[in-house]
């Protein structure tokens, strides 16, 4: 079985930590049973590109029970954990190609060996895969029956390439599943961000200012963790109603400009690039420290403060100090990558086992339904979002009300009013 990993010394590691997310990933195991049974993906090679730690490996082992052949990748040059990728080729026998630290060539090298196996079907975190199917590998396109894919900026991409007519196979858009964005984006993201931030820099969050740029679902969920924690938040954002959400969810909001001048810590979560840019470093405050939780390291603009800067060095595993000409230093983390994996553990189990499991069968859908969908996006099933909501809550032992025959017909009436 071809593979390359670094680190295999690593392995008997990894293998407990893949052992420890499969233990919290409850609903992923109900479906790993099922799959190891019926075995839907039988005759079906799988191409990933995923941040790969334990609970990734979690979903590649589910794929390769229902039968699928698994070919997988990182979508980050720091998201992948060596220990968890060294055993899930050694020990489970999945195709892996990945490594933390990967240089940007290694790092599309990586992705044309997962594309060599010739996928079927491919998943997506960030669109990079599918973006070299479409452009350097379009020879793949015929053999793809469609893809899913995780992230919301890799929506963004898909959109568009969709509206542009350049989008050749069906893909699911998971990132916009209920059991998806809702818990991973805002409890997962929220909850890594600060553990990434807090193993890189061991700082004190209450009483600090932390700035977020950008209140969609990521930027939500790092703002309510860091308001816990007794921080006072400021969030950036250009989308007015989602501006008066945050301030009705008591944060200050002002421009990016503004907030340069008073943040200690900064995060951006936008999926978009260059929110932190020569402008704002102008005004940020000696030792202001600057974390991206972005899917890629575009938000903060690295190429600008380096050309302002006299002096870069690591004053910390993770931390980068940049000394302006004018003597200000300002510290970034993880060289502007997503902090939550590049310097954190990634999110917590409970909450990927929803979303990958929204991958597995969404999987298992574009198999069955491959002769059927055209190349666009689809929205995953409400029979799969609503099945994997029921199977969280009674994995959890948590019991919820139903509807009674009286209020089913109530609902389904438009001829009763006062």
């Amino acid at each position: 079985m071809p593979y390359d990993v670094r680190n295999k010394s690593e392995r008997k590691e990894g293998k407990k930590r893949i052992e420890w997310a499969l233990s919290h990933m409850p609903v992923l195991e109900t479906i790993r049973k099922e799959f190891s049974s019926k075995k839907p993906l039988r005759g079906t090679t799988v191409g990933m590109a995923l941040h790969v730690e334990p609970k990734t490996c979690a979903l590649a082992i589910t794929l390769k029970a229902g039968g699928a052949e698994v070919a997988i990748t990182g979508c980050n040059p720091l998201s992948t954990q060596d220990s968890a990728a060294v055993s899930l080729a050694m020990d489970y026998g999945v195709n892996v190609f990945t490594w933390y630290g990967e240089t940007n060539k290694e790092y599309y090298r990586n992705i044309n060996k997962v594309l060599d196996f010739k996928p079927d079907v491919v998943i997506d975190d960030g669109c990079d895969l599918i973006f070299t199917l479409h452009t350097k590998r379009r020879n793949l396109l015929p053999n793809i029956k469609g893809g899913a894919e995780e992230t919301t900026t890799g929506i963004h991409r898909l959109k568009v390439m969709e509206q542009q007519g350049e989008l050749e196979f069906p893909v699911i858009d998971v990132n916009d599943a209920h059991t998806k964005f809702l818990f991973d984006n805002r409890y997962g993201t929220g909850q890594s961000t600060i553990d990434g931030i807090l193993t890189a820099t061991n700082l004190l969050i209450a009483g600090k200012t932390l700035v977020v740029g950008g209140y969609g679902w990521c930027g939500r969920g790092v703002a309510m963790r860091a308001k816990g924690m007794g921080a006072n938040v400021v969030i950036a954002e250009v989308d007015p109603v989602h501006a008066i959400e945050a301030t009705m969810e008591g944060f200050r909001v002002m421009p990016m400009k503004e907030a340069a001048k008073v943040g200690d810590f900064f995060v951006t979560a936008s999926g978009n690039a260059n929110l932190l840019n020569k402008s704002h470093f102008r005004r940020m405050k000696d030792g202001a420290i600057l974390a991206n939780t972005g899917h890629f390291n575009v938000e903060i603009n690295l190429p600008e403060l380096k050309k302002m800067s006299r002096s870069v060095k690591n004053v910390r595993k993770d931390v980068d100090e940049y000394t302006l000409r004018s003597g200000r230093r300002i510290n970034i983390l993880s060289d502007g990558r997503l902090v939550n994996l590049a310097a954190g553990q990634g999110h917590p189990a409970e909450v990927m086992d929803m979303s990958f499991s929204n991958q597995a069968l969404s999987c298992e859908y574009i198999v069955k339904n491959a002769g059927d969908l055209e190349p666009k996006l689809y929205s995953v099933p409400p029979e799969i979002d609503n099945r994997i909501a029921r199977l969280w809550l009674k994995a959890n032992k948590i019991t919820h009300d139903s509807l009674s025959p009286e209020q089913r017909k109530y609902m389904s009436s438009w001829r009763v009013g006062t």
